[in-house]
C-alpha cells in the first residue's frame, strides 16, 4: 500500500462530483435565466436534418460494410434486406411494414442461403 492510495480515492471523489456538476449545470443552463431564448434560424433548418443524418450516418456504415471493408459480393443479406425496407417505406410510409418487409427478406437470405 503506498501513501498515495487515499488520495488517488479523493482525486477520483473530487472528478466524479466535478463532472457531475459541469453535467447539471449545462443540462440546466436553459431553466437557470427567465430570459426567452431562440435558435437562429439557419440552426433550426440545420436541426431539421440533424435525425435523418444521424440515422444514416449509424445504418449505411452497418448495410454496406463487414469487418471494416466494403462488401466484395452482392451475395449480403443486409443489402436486400435494406433495399425493401426502403421500397415499403417509400411505397407506405409506415415504420413497422418497413421493419417487416426488411426482415422478411434478410431472414430467409440469412439463415435459409448463409448470406
Amino acid at each position: 500500500m503506498t501513501p498515495l492510495d487515499g488520495l488517488t480515492d479523493l482525486r477520483t471523489v473530487g472528478i466524479i462530483v466535478g463532472l457531475a456538476l459541469v453535467s447539471v449545470l449545462t443540462r440546466c443552463f436553459f431553466f437557470l435565466t427567465n430570459k426567452t431564448w431562440s435558435l437562429p434560424d439557419w440552426a433550426q433548418r440545420g436541426l431539421q436534418y440533424a435525425p435523418i443524418a444521424a440515422l444514416s450516418a449509424v445504418v449505411l456504415p452497418e448495410v454496406v460494410m463487414s469487418q471494416g471493408h466494403l462488401l466484395a459480393s452482392w451475395a449480403d443479406a443486409r443489402l436486400y434486406g435494406a433495399a425493401a425496407g426502403a421500397l415499403m417505406f417509400f411505397w407506405r410510409r409506415d415504420v413497422l411494414l418497413t421493419i417487416a418487409a426488411g426482415m422478411s427478406v434478410y431472414l430467409p437470405l440469412h439463415i435459409g442461403l448463409n448470406w
